[in-house]
């Protein structure tokens, strides 16, 4: 039997164990849990007894649970609610009511390889569930997140269904792109690489992949926890230097039943460009002396009035449904949910649609003593993609022909074609240099189809009092495909018979078809050993200690067609092309990465906390010298409340110290590349050349953090909070470099001698304001300062943000620079437009000059949240400042000038004195303050109440995303990251077409039964 076959039969046989009857305890106590403060039922509060024997409320917050004889208290913990402990004394039945902690420091958090009392946690750790995450139209995970934890920075690198984000975690902390967090799902670290690739540029630039992320129903999510220091994420090594993000799935409890919810949701844009109308457009051609004339007689004047945002742009409507069932006894519990997403984008023909289906399971045997436990998710995600890029040029892809375009053309000519300026030839449009934007949205068809598999089978056996064994294997596999079709007369006629170039997957007077094929297959082993030892003093000591063994495996291929032959035909399989070649233009790559490690944490009568972890990883990207790296940390707490010296019932409920220091490494580059590579020169392979230069000894960048924090609880725990300081640096930058020619390759990675310092601070308090039986009212507020600063690179300058437009081919915009921020803006000063027009560069348009920063300095978010009766209503603002953006859409399209080729331009830029001839240079003309406030989400919910129903809970709720914007910045919005990438170096804070961001109503569903 092969061995998928029999990990398949395991998860069966595991999943067919799950509803095994309970076992016959001696003294059943059933009871209730509520809400003190409204007495409203808590679901999923966890009820335990002494010996590990435990349960779960149900959604009217019951418990029953059978436990020994001799047993006398049972314990009461939920996130959220300060933790208690109540006596049985003989009774049977118990009703139970827990208090908001308002605060962090009571929870349990989900850590690296377990849990822990965010009071006993020394490092520094940030915990979210569901009540605290962005509601709406929600893609993935990120979304529930953003704005809302202190010194974690999500941005969105557009408003598209789906779209990938930049996540920093305390800064920014690679020049190479894709340096984001580690995600852990249900314990499985995660490959982020996406099965399906970007767009093939095909004249028209190219785009990027979707978020990797999008497989995960974010309805699925119980609880997700960032990892923020080295001494938290250093139990994940080389995988942890930018962070960890763990999420934890929703589990079966007692009593669960079926849950149901639905949502209907209406998007527009949030903003426009505001361009010019037809009589408007045609009074600024005049006044730039250019002939605005009808056509006929030689002017640019086609007899239209088109409003082509009108035409890309749409009313979106999306529909979420999500059914879950489960329940759950003393020995196991089981939760199996099927959820379907549809959301249409605000552009035309772009939309993500999302099938999941998920079984979380555990099974208890010999009274606890063995449990088997099975998380298994199965998502397909379809994806349609506009033909919008990240780098086309001054023609522009589906939104920069949509901007520019002369709004007295037409959509349809007189013969019913798709307009186009330069006029059809043998039953093609002629030239290259217009696109009619309706044409690019119905006459090219690009989706994708992903499969996602990842699933995660568990053993754990308790040895004896204390110590435990816990074993598992994930397996995380995607299967994609990306079919582009380009119908032949989408952008232009080249001739009636040939291919221009046949290596190339040029649509030109052809069509085209392309398929990206691609799969990722990662497999975790794991084995831990877990030691738990408390004393009567409040002492205790907990060991990890672990090994684990994970492979990783990327393979794609791409395949082209081309010359349908038939005309005004959009072919939508490749099997159908005349010219039908498989190249063999692809890779396969595959790494592994071995680790050892081990963790120790020690209380000293709850008073002196002491954490010390060490992971040893091996990964075989690196040459023989380096294969292995050490990664330790160190982290002390003091909680100070617990002293004698500290007055009993005085103004802190709880005080507490930090100190941590901690050592994680970077190995995210691509395998093979410490090797020599070569690449064939011919499809035939009848010759190689060297790409890549190896180099064997490539060591580790390795990322340093050390900082304090200080955690408090006041006022009977209505106020609660912590201040944290933070210095992060990261060295031996990993880099690749281009090498001298003539030589045998091109480039070579190498430890660029450098180091990127963030350091800053972060504050977070919650504040339960009123807390009365019919009204509540909680604040959260979360702010971070940032500064960031490479160092140790002196003599050196390494260029990144490419700007596109007409005329700037090879332009830049930002530069990595010692003693300035990653990613500092580059560009000659502008200081405005002289009597004639003409700009003004006081150092001259030649001399670049670093200013200004795409990191933000300063990020916050405030939440209020209020309850009346049944009602409850909230509200989310958050701001950054201290930042600057690149505007690459005003740079490549927003000047005068282009009133006298006909193009349109927007209101601001018609009314300036700028002289048509002024050239639009990259400079600070386009450089702009990105300052901004958002309310980014509001939400009015009522809960029914009912009586003798079949409903057990039914609740409407109304959420708005993205309500208003406060900002000076001139692009539609300026939290904003366009992949402007050059040689691999990443980018920041460049907006180039951006899909617009939505501003969104949703109308939402919940009943349980």
């Amino acid at each position: 039997m092969q061995f998928k076959h029999l990990l398949a039969f395991c998860f069966l046989a595991i999943t067919c164990l799950f509803v095994q009857p309970a076992m016959a305890q001696n003294k059943t106590i059933t009871g209730k849990v509520t809400d003190k403060k409204d007495n409203s039922p808590l679901i999923g509060v966890s009820v335990g007894a002494p010996g590990g024997v435990g349960t779960l409320t149900g959604v009217d917050g019951s418990f029953k649970l059978s436990v020994p004889a001799g047993v006398t208290s049972l314990n009461f913990s939920y996130i959220g609610f300060k933790p208690l402990t109540v006596a049985i004394n003989g009774q049977t039945s118990l009703n139970v009511s827990l208090e908001s902690a308002s605060t962090n420091l009571s929870e349990v958090v989900v850590i690296g390889y377990g849990t822990q009392r965010v009071k006993d946690a020394t490092g520094s750790v940030a915990s979210l569930s569901p009540k605290d995450f962005n509601k709406g139209v929600i893609a993935t995970p990120d979304q529930l997140l953003q704005g809302r934890i202190s010194g974690v920075q999500v941005t969105p690198s557009s408003g598209e269904p789906g779209a990938a984000s930049t996540i920093n975690i305390r800064g920014a902390g690679s020049i190479r792109a894709g340096d984001g967090p580690l995600y852990v799902v249900d314990g499985i670290p995660l490959d982020n690489s996406g099965a399906t690739a970007g767009g093939y540029g095909v004249g028209a630039g190219s785009s990027t992949a979707r978020n990797p992320l999008a497989f995960l129903n974010p309805n699925d999510i119980e609880n997700i926890s960032v990892l923020k220091d080295a001494s938290s994420a250093a139990i994940y090594g080389s995988r942890g230097a930018n962070g960890v993000i763990l999420i934890t799935t929703k589990k079966g409890r007692k009593g669960q039943g079926v849950q149901f919810s639905a949502s209907t949701s209406l998007a527009n844009t949030a903003s426009r460009y505001d361009l010019l109308g037809r009589d408007e457009f045609l009074k600024a051609v005049a006044a730039v002396g250019s002939n605005a004339a009808p056509a006929s007689e030689g002017g640019i004047d086609y007899g239209g009035n088109t409003d082509w945002q009108k035409q890309i742009f749409r009313t979106a409507i999306s529909q979420n449904y999500n059914v879950s069932f489960g329940g759950g006894n003393n020995t196991g519990n089981y939760r199996a949910s099927v959820g379907y997403d549809d959301q249409q984008g605000v552009v035309k023909n772009s939309a993500l649609k999302r099938l999941n289906a998920r079984f979380n399971g555990g099974q208890s045997f010999f009274n606890d003593r063995l449990k088997f436990e099975l998380q298994s998710t199965f998502s397909n995600v379809k994806d349609q993609f506009a033909p919008i890029s990240d780098n086309a040029g001054f023609n522009g892809s589906l939104i920069g022909a949509a901007i520019q375009l002369n709004p007295t053309v037409p959509v349809f000519d007189d013969q019913g074609r798709y307009f186009n300026l330069n006029g059809y030839e043998a039953g093609f449009p002629k030239g290259n240099t217009f696109r009619n934007p309706v044409s690019l949205l119905n006459q090219i068809d690009d989706r994708d189809n992903v499969n996602r598999y990842l699933n995660n089978l568990s053993m754990t056996v308790k040895l004896f009092e204390g110590l435990s064994y816990k074993g598992n294997i994930g397996a995380d596999i995607s299967r994609g495909l990306r079919k582009t079709f380009y119908d032949p007369n989408v952008i232009g006629y080249t001739d009636a018979i040939g291919i221009r170039q046949v290596n190339y997957p040029s649509p030109t007077g052809n069509g085209t078809a392309i398929y990206q094929y691609g799969q990722t297959t990662n497999w975790t082993t794991e084995h831990t050993l877990n030691y738990d030892k408390k004393w009567k003093d409040n002492s205790s000591l907990t060991v990890l200690a672990g090994y684990s063994y994970q492979t990783f495996r990327r393979e794609n291929y791409n395949e082209f067609g081309f010359k349908t032959g038939t005309a005004g035909k959009l072919v939508k399989d490749i099997n159908d092309f005349q010219q039908h070649t498989p190249y063999p233009v692809g890779d396969t790559a595959t790494y592994r990465l071995q680790s050892y490690f081990a963790r120790v944490n020690y209380s000293y009568k709850d008073r002196y906390i002491i954490t010390g972890t060490i992971r040893r990883d091996g990964s075989s990207k690196f040459g023989t010298n380096h294969k292995y790296g050490n990664f330790p940390a160190a982290a002390v707490k003091w909680r100070i409340s617990n002293e004698d010296f500290m007055p009993k019932g005085g103004f802190f409920d709880d005080l507490a110290l930090r100190v941590n220091w901690g050592k994680t490494g970077n190995q995210e580059f691509p395998p093979y590349l410490s090797k020599t590579v070569k690449q064939l020169q011919d499809f035939g392979g009848n010759s190689v050349a060297r790409l890549y230069q190896g180099n064997d000894d490539l060591k580790w960048q390795s990322n340093i953090t050390y900082g304090a924090g200080l955690d408090f609880t006041f006022l009977k725990g209505r106020v609660s909070g912590s201040v944290d300081y933070f210095n992060k640096s990261v060295n031996d930058l990993l880099f690749l470099q281009d090498i001298a020619q003539p030589s045998f390759s091109t480039r070579v990675y190498v430890n660029l001698p450098a180091k990127v310092e963030n350091k800053g601070v972060e504050f977070n308090v919650n504040v339960a304001a009123v807390q009365s039986k019919e009204f509540t009212w909680d604040i959260a507020y979360n702010m971070s300062f940032i500064k960031s600063t490479v160092s140790n690179f002196k003599g050196r300058q390494i260029v990144t943000g490419n700007i596109d437009g007409q005329g700037l081919s090879g332009a830049y915009s930002q530069a990595i620079v010692d003693g300035y921020p990653l990613f500092t803006f580059n560009v000659p000063n502008y200081a405005g437009l002289d009597a004639n027009g003409f700009g003004i560069y006081p150092q001259g348009i030649d001399v670049l000059t670093l200013q200004g920063s795409p990191n933000p300095k300063f990020t916050a978010g405030l939440t209020n949240s209020f309850g009346y009766r049944n009602w409850t209503f909230s509200f989310f603002l958050n701001a950054a400042t201290g930042f600057q953006i690149y505007n690459n859409t005003a740079n490549a399209f927003f000047y005068k000038g282009n009133l006298v080729s006909g193009r349109n331009v927007t209101k601001a830029v018609a009314a300036t004195n700028e002289n048509p001839l002024n050239s639009g240079e990259v400079s600070t003309r386009f450089l702009e303050k990105g300052d901004f406030l958002r309310l980014s989400n509001a939400t009015l919910g009522y809960t029914f109440n009912l009586n003798q129903s079949v409903f057990k809970s039914f609740r409407l709720s109304l959420t708005g995303q993205n309500l208003f914007l406060i900002t000076k910045y001139s692009g539609l919005d300026p939290e904003i990251n366009t992949d402007k990438q050059r040689n691999d170096v990443a980018s920041r804070g460049i907006d180039y077409t951006a899909y617009p961001k939505a501003r969104i109503f949703t109308l939402g569903l919940n009943a349980s039964f």
